[in-house]
């Protein structure tokens, strides 16, 4: 008969607490969540035969699990990470894990930065039959007057849900992605004055969308002009597979644009793996960068402030 993860840990507890009283170091079962145990041991008389007879009776308790129910740890493992494990060819595919809410993707990673703050009331919107996005942001977010501005894009790929987005749309199963990033203020410079390295050291700083597992390397701009009011700059680089340490090859397209009146530039960044931009991504990803504006959203009787995050609670 195969008992469920739940009687299994009890029936474990129960068994530790009788043996426990054989001998002076007792066992206390801590039940931490639904898939550990933590057993630990009081600072009795630390005598030889304690010893082993504790050793041994962690080693029975150990048995129970697995043989009473016909236990199953890998079930552990898919509970902790929503329900599959680690898949090395997603996170070759895309550079990052297929389920970045599991275990193994946001294990002591903070959330990405890329300047995002929403304005309150707002959300995030895409047409499934367009493809069209629409978000109100606020750019001079931190001081007594924000501004609430209006960013808009078309892409092919669902808007990306988790902790660690703010505005991305992607593919899961490529990787194919294009996200909205602010820049630090441009200190009233034009944006066609404004160097290569204002835009890039922001993207891939060591908190940026970029860098979750290492800061990108081998960043070589191709090509940087102006299109219309957007500034736009082609670039390749490598980002840090978790899996296997090697580096995963990058291309990416930015247009970046300052909405008037403000002096922070609103970016979206499409990019896509090496081998799937020779396979027919950078037209979907050119696309999606032709149809990217910011400008200033119409005034209202509404207050301007920023929408408390949750994520930073």
């Amino acid at each position: 008969m195969k008992l469920s993860l739940a009687t299994n840990l009890f029936l474990v507890g129960v068994y530790s607490v009788q043996v426990s009283e054989a001998f002076a170091p007792s066992i206390i079962v801590q039940r931490k969540n639904a898939a550990s145990v933590s057993l630990k041991t009081s600072n009795n008389d630390d005598s030889s035969s304690s010893r082993r007879n504790f050793i041994n009776a962690i080693g029975s308790a150990s048995a129970a699990i697995f043989t009473l129910g016909n236990y199953d740890p890998m079930s552990v493992a898919n509970a902790e990470t929503g329900g599959g494990d680690f898949n090395v060819d997603d996170f070759l595919k895309s550079g990052q894990v297929a389920m970045p809410m599991g275990v193994s993707g946001q294990a002591g990673k903070s959330k990405p930065e890329t300047g995002i703050v929403f304005r309150d009331g707002s959300e995030v919107s895409r047409d499934s039959r367009t493809g069209d996005v629409l978000t109100e942001i606020l750019l001079n977010a931190r001081s007594n007057d924000p501004i609430a501005t209006l960013a808009t894009f078309s892409s092919p790929w669902p808007l990306a849900k988790g902790s660690v987005y703010d505005v991305e749309c992607r593919d899961a199963n490529t990787g194919d992605s294009a996200f909205l990033s602010v820049s630090n203020a441009a200190k009233g410079k034009a944006i066609s004055d404004l160097p290569n390295s204002f835009f890039l050291d922001k993207l891939f700083s060591s908190n940026g969308r970029f860098s979750f597992y290492g800061p990108p390397t081998d960043i070589k701009v191709k090509k940087s002009y102006m299109e219309g009011n957007n500034r736009i700059i082609e670039l390749n680089f490598s980002i840090l597979s978790q899996s296997t340490g090697s580096e995963i090859p990058r291309n990416a397209i930015v247009a970046a644009t300052i909405p008037q009146g403000t002096d922070e530039a609103v970016m979206l960044v499409g990019s896509s793996t090496a081998n799937r931009w020779k396979k027919g991504s950078e037209a979907a990803i050119r696309k999606t960068i032709d149809s990217f504006k910011a400008i200033p959203a119409p005034k209202s009787s509404m207050k301007v402030r920023a929408k408390v995050d949750p994520r930073t609670l």
